[in-house]
């Protein structure tokens, strides 16, 4: 009688590091047994192909667009041939992508927002005027110079692009902006309210200290002079009564900007419901150590050099908040019997100069 192997027996074999010359001639395999002694026999070729295992590191997305100084390309021949090359026919499309995430988010309306994306020493690619965010297409993005002037594009440039000129020009690490009226981040706007700082440490770190702009005519080169001078020293500024303006390294940076102001001013608003006055900070010096990480990351911060006191001052913030001590800190002022005579004498001087 012939003996007969099963899928089973074939994986006994082979574990026992037996092959298919193992097997009695004559015996009979069962349709498992052939599909096991199949899989063994392509086992090595698989092994075989697959590549080595390179030694580099990790790779971090980068969508930063590099060009070469002083390479700007010049005839209209050029301008058309740069203007519908793959690489700034991917920037485009990624373009397009972003106008739909903030459509999809509710930080524009109608026609509202628009994007940039600088490509050279004196170019940048803009979108489209009265084209809704949500709907635009790569062949409608225009081609500018750093004047505003259109050079490629059938549809006409954005009018709000000169206020994101503005800050190319006075910040060179602002490569993209991304203009949005998200409602959260609006509501501060119109309120005229700054939002705190240390309050969340993602916002800290991406953000920074949000900045405020004073209103102006948008698209006029007077809003692009108050906005370019408060971008200088914040990646986000709130655009009073109009919107949030974001700056990063390129459109993908300047677009999660927008979506970390907007959350940030979310949150806020939400604990005031909950608590009013009383929203807990972090410390000083915590904050000091976010702005170090800040600085890891390539991002500057003009409140490197201020104290670790200033760093949490939300007292025009309204409501206001409890901006919190180190315990350590506050036993050692606690314990310190100068400062306490201190306190006491400009207490003393007060309390004479409001009765006389």
């Amino acid at each position: 009688m012939k003996k007969v192997f099963t899928g089973k027996d074939v994986e006994a074999l082979l574990r026992q590091g037996k092959g298919a010359e193992s097997i009695p001639a004559g015996a009979l395999l069962t349709p498992s047994a052939k599909d096991a002694l199949r899989e063994a026999k392509s086992a090595p070729a698989a092994k075989a192909s697959v590549p080595a295992l390179e030694n580099t590191a990790p790779i971090v997305p980068d969508y930063e667009f590099h060009w070469t100084p002083g390479r700007d390309p010049k005839t209209p021949e050029e301008i058309h041939a740069f203007f519908h090359s793959p690489e700034i026919e991917a920037i485009k499309v990624r373009m397009v992508e972003i106008g739909q995430r903030m459509w999809q988010r509710g930080y524009t309306d109608g026609n509202g927002g628009n994007l940039t994306v600088r490509v050279g020493d004196n170019l940048v690619l803009c979108t489209p005027t009265l084209v809704s965010k949500g709907f635009m297409k790569a062949e409608q993005m225009a081609l500018i110079d750093m004047d505003g002037r259109q050079l490629a594009g059938k549809y006409k440039r954005t009018s709000e692009c000169l206020t994101h000129l503005g800050i190319m020009k006075r910040q060179p690490k602002a490569k993209a902006c991304c203009h949005a009226h998200p409602p959260h981040a609006g509501a501060f706007a119109v309120a005229g309210v700054r939002p705190p700082t240390c309050m969340i440490p993602e916002a800290e770190v991406f953000l920074g200290e949000i900045g405020m702009a004073e209103y102006r005519t948008p698209g006029t080169p007077e809003n692009a002079e108050v906005i370019g001078k408060e971008a200088v020293d914040h990646m986000s500024v709130l655009m009073l009564n109009h919107g949030v303006i974001c700056w990063g390294k390129d459109i993908e940076d300047a677009y999660w900007k927008m979506e970390n102001t907007d959350a940030y001013c979310q949150t806020v608003l939400l604990a005031t419901q909950l608590k009013g006055k009383d929203l807990l900070t972090i410390t000083g010096r915590q904050a000091k150590e976010l702005i170090d990480l800040r600085a890891q990351l390539g991002m500057d911060d003009k409140r490197s050099s201020w104290k670790e006191c200033e760093l949490c001052d939300n007292s025009e913030f309204r409501p206001g908040v409890v901006c919190q001590i180190p315990a350590e800190t506050a036993a050692a002022s606690a314990s310190n019997p100068e400062a306490e005579a201190l306190v006491a004498a400009v207490t003393d001087q007060i309390l004479k100069q409001l009765k006389a």
